[in-house]
C-alpha cells in the first residue's frame, strides 16, 4: 500500500503547471512500441527538456521524479500502484509516462518492460548513468529502447537563451559580436543555470562539481576512497582534450597503494557519471580501438573552471567540437567518433565513421590567420587522410576562413562560431 506522501506527490502533480524554459533541439519520437531513454549529465535540462514533451499533452501526462523524497521507499513492483492513484485522483489513464532520475528505482527495467508490454503508454525515461545505455540494459529490455543523449546547451541553444539573433546578411561587427558570445560560451559552459546566473557562475560550477563527484560517483557506486576519487575527477578537469593512460594516472599517483585493478574500476564508475567521456583511438583492429589510451572530454566545457591551472582556449574549442559531434549522434545512430595518432604523436582531433565508411576528418586549432595554423596538424591531417582514404577535410579555426587545395585534397578551414551555428541537424536561423 502506497504511503499518504505518495498520494501527495501524484495529487500535486495532477494540479501542477509546469513550464519548460528554452526550447531544445532534441527531437525523439512518440511511440508506444519503445522506450525513450534520454540520457545526460546532472543540471543538463532533463527535466525541463520532458516538461516541453509533457506540455504538448498536459492533460493525459504522468512524470515521476525519483529524485523527490516522496517518492523514496518505491521499488519496481509499486509502479502499477502509482499509476492508479493518478487514475483515481485524474479521473483518466495516463497517455504518457514520464520516469525521471529512474536509476534511482532499483529494478526499474522490470516494470518499464511490464508497461511496454501493454502497449498503451508512450514511455520515457532520463537518468544520469551512462549505464542507461550498457549492453546489460539493453539485453534486460530486448532491444526496446531508442536511447538519446541530451547535453547542457549548445552554442545555438546558448544564443536563444541570451536572446541573440543572427541576421542575415552577416556584418563584420554582428560576427564580433557572436565572437564575444562565443568566448564566454566556451569559458562558463552550457549548463542552462549557469547561462542565466549573472554574477555567481564559477561558484554553481564549483557546486556541480561536488555534486557530481559525491552524488553520481561516490555515493552511487558505494566507493570507499575519497581520496582517489576526488584526484581521478580533477585529473580529468585539468587534462581534458588530452589523451591518457591508466599508467600515465597510475605515474602521477605514484601509485601510493593503489592497484591498475583499483584504477581501472574508478575510472569505469567516473565515466558513468555521464560527466567524462573517453575517446578511443581509431584503428582497423578492435582491440586496439578499445585498448588505452584515450582521449578524455568533459560534458561541459564550464567544468574546466573549476580546476584549471592555466588558459588554454585550444582545449575548451576541442572540447566544444566534440561536444556538438555527440549530439549529431542523436540524428546519426550509426556515427562513430575517434581521434587518429601515428608513431610520432602526429594527431587528428577527430575522425567520423558512419558505417564502412570514413565521412570526415576535422582538425581544431585556435587560429586567426592562416599562418598561426601549426604546418604538423595540416601534415597530420593529410597523413590520415591518405591512410583512411578520406577526402572531406575541415579545420575549425578561430577566426580564419578559406578552402584550399593541398597534395590534390581540398581542406575547408571554418570558424568555430559559423561551425557551430551549422553543424546540427537542426541547423536554422536562432530566432530571439
Amino acid at each position: 500500500m502506497l504511503s499518504r506522501r505518495v498520494v501527495d506527490y501524484i495529487s500535486e502533480w495532477v494540479g501542477r503547471n509546469v513550464s519548460g524554459g528554452v526550447e531544445r533541439e532534441l527531437k525523439v519520437p512518440w511511440r508506444r512500441d519503445k522506450i525513450i531513454s534520454i540520457i545526460g549529465p546532472r543540471r543538463a535540462g532533463k527535466t525541463y527538456y520532458f516538461y516541453q514533451l509533457i506540455n504538448r499533452n498536459r492533460a493525459d501526462s504522468l512524470y515521476l521524479n525519483f529524485e523527490d523524497t516522496r517518492l523514496y521507499g518505491v521499488d519496481f513492483t509499486g509502479i502499477r500502484d502509482l499509476i492508479r492513484v493518478y487514475v483515481e485522483i485524474s479521473g483518466r489513464e495516463p497517455a504518457s509516462i514520464f520516469f525521471d532520475e529512474i536509476q534511482n528505482l532499483h529494478g526499474w527495467e522490470k516494470a518499464v518492460r511490464e508497461l511496454l508490454d501493454l502497449q498503451r503508454y508512450n514511455i520515457f525515461v532520463t537518468g544520469s548513468s551512462s549505464k542507461l545505455l550498457s549492453k546489460e540494459i539493453a539485453t534486460q529490455l530486448r532491444g526496446r529502447t531508442f536511447s538519446y543523449m541530451l547535453l547542457p546547451f549548445s552554442f545555438r541553444e546558448y544564443l536563444k537563451a541570451k536572446n541573440v539573433t543572427v541576421p542575415e546578411p552577416l556584418t563584420m561587427d554582428t560576427a564580433a559580436k557572436i565572437k564575444a558570445y562565443l568566448r564566454d560560451y566556451l569559458e562558463y559552459g552550457g549548463f542552462p543555470e549557469v547561462v542565466f546566473e549573472e554574477t555567481e557562475k564559477t561558484r554553481i560550477l564549483k557546486e556541480y562539481s561536488e555534486m557530481i563527484l559525491f552524488r553520481d560517483i561516490i555515493e552511487r557506486h558505494n566507493l570507499k576512497n575519497m581520496n582517489l576519487a576526488r584526484f581521478l575527477l580533477s585529473f580529468f578537469l585539468q587534462n581534458f582534450s588530452g589523451e591518457f593512460s591508466i599508467n600515465k594516472i597510475a605515474r602521477s599517483l605514484g601509485l601510493r597503494g593503489f592497484s591498475k585493478n583499483t584504477l581501472y574500476s574508478y575510472v569505469d564508475k567516473i565515466q558513468d557519471s555521464v560527466a567524462i567521456f573517453f575517446l578511443n583511438r581509431y584503428s582497423l583492429k578492435v582491440y586496439q580501438r578499445e585498448s588505452w589510451p584515450k582521449k578524455a572530454y568533459l560534458c561541459d566545457t564550464g567544468l574546466a573552471r573549476v580546476a584549471k591551472f592555466s588558459e588554454d582556449i585550444g582545449k575548451l574549442m576541442e572540447n566544444a567540437v566534440f561536444l556538438e559531434l555527440m549530439r549529431e549522434t542523436n540524428e546519426r545512430p550509426i556515427l562513430e567518433i575517434y581521434y587518429w595518432r601515428n608513431h610520432q604523436r602526429g594527431e587528428v582531433d577527430f575522425i567520423l565513421k558512419e558505417g564502412a565508411q570514413i565521412q570526415e576528418l576535422i582538425q581544431v586549432t585556435y587560429a586567426r590567420g592562416r599562418d598561426e595554423i601549426n604546418r604538423r596538424e595540416i601534415k597530420s591531417l593529410l597523413e590520415a587522410s591518405e591512410k583512411t582514404g578520406c577526402k572531406n577535410l575541415t579545420i575549425i579555426t578561430w577566426d580564419y576562413e578559406d578552402k584550399t587545395e593541398m597534395e590534390n585534397k581540398t581542406v575547408n578551414f571554418i570558424p568555430l562560431w559559423k561551425w557551430l551555428l551549422k553543424s546540427s541537424a537542426h541547423s536554422q536561423k536562432i530566432m530571439g
